[in-house]
């Protein structure tokens, strides 16, 4: 919950890809609290004893959304789809501007990738999905120490410095506005 909260101000992105990774542990303790508490949230060092109860009843109220939702084995809460289709919104209103040439050209940068990412896929999926969804599979890979292949290290960091820019996008919409010159 404090982590997520900090990635929310910070970089739409990252918090959306830490909610995903909080479902995968939900799901992998098989959304029972008592295990998250004792795998999980005890192993949290420098927590007071009210923050790790603070933790715990944030991750009960994700294993309510998940049953409540049907997201219990899979797919992504409904809070975390709003983002990702707000996101989508913000990506075509920034491309349909012509305020933000440096998205655009970012954005005709990796192209190529979610093209390709989209043909390997699901072809109903968003653009700004595909790219969440190859950030977080290499997070995945990272984490189970796999290798990945020089060409998909190049297509990461563009995904990467795309998805930022958007994020960037996001939160400074949310905060300050943007002006995307149609008033």
């Amino acid at each position: 919950m404090f982590i997520a909260k900090e990635l929310r101000k910070k970089s739409i992105a990252e918090y959306l890809l830490y909610m995903w990774q909080m479902e995968d542990i939900i799901r992998a303790m098989g959304c029972s609290l008592p295990l998250i508490r004792k795998a999980y949230v005890s192993k949290f060092s420098g927590y007071t004893n009210e923050q790790k109860e603070a933790e715990l009843d944030w991750f009960g109220n994700l294993i309510r959304m998940m049953n409540e939702e049907g997201k219990r084995e899979q797919g992504h809460l409904n809070v975390n789809t709003i983002i990702i289709k707000d996101m989508l919104d913000l990506h075509n209103r920034l491309l349909q501007s012509n305020k933000f040439p440096i998205y655009n050209a970012e954005y005709y940068r990796v192209l190529p990738f979610i093209v390709e990412l989209r043909n390997k896929g699901n072809k109903e999926v968003s653009e700004i999905e595909i790219c969440l969804d190859a950030l977080y599979g290499i997070m995945m890979l990272r984490v189970q120490q796999k290798d990945v292949s020089p060409d998909t290290e190049h297509a990461i960091k563009e995904i990467s410095t795309f998805i930022g820019l958007l994020s960037d996008y996001y939160i400074k919409d949310e905060t300050e506005g943007l002006n995307f010159g149609d008033e």
